[in-house]
């Protein structure tokens, strides 16, 4: 972190002690430290927002017994193989398999293809959780 700007706020002491009770929680250094990930957090939340240049991660738990439903996921990344930067397979049970993908571009396009891989049949659960590149935080 280079320089840094000092800045005060004021809390009732009511929401202060929540605060504090959560910087311990989450096993924060300092409020600082706090206050900075809530700020990022707000960031990428605009970015997404604003349709701005997203990466994210996108889990996927499916069946791959369900007919079709590998086939399927494999050809949507192969059609949106510009925002696909990486994937990873596992092997969960006999039948149940998870995929995370890691996928990078405009807000917009990123919520398509988690919307179409989310709903495809034989998925049964899934997560996007998206972030933003670490020198714009």
């Amino acid at each position: 972190m280079g320089k840094v700007s000092r800045f005060s706020i004021s809390l009732e002491p009511e929401l202060l002690e929540k605060f504090n009770k959560i910087i311990k929680e989450k096993g924060y250094g300092s409020r600082s430290e706090a206050i900075r990930d809530l700020i990022r957090d707000k960031i990428v939340e605009e970015k997404w927002e604003r349709g701005e240049e997203v990466v994210a991660s996108l889990t996927l738990v499916y069946d791959h017994d369900v007919r079709g439903v590998t086939d399927k996921l494999t050809d949507l990344q192969h059609h949106y193989a510009g925002h696909m930067v990486s994937s990873m397979h596992v092997h969960l049970s006999g039948r149940s398999c998870m995929e995370v993908l890691v996928l990078r571009g405009r807000a917009e396009v990123v919520k398509k293809i988690s919307e179409e891989l989310l709903s495809s049949k034989g998925v049964k659960h899934g997560s996007l959780v998206i972030t933003g590149l670490a020198e714009e935080l």
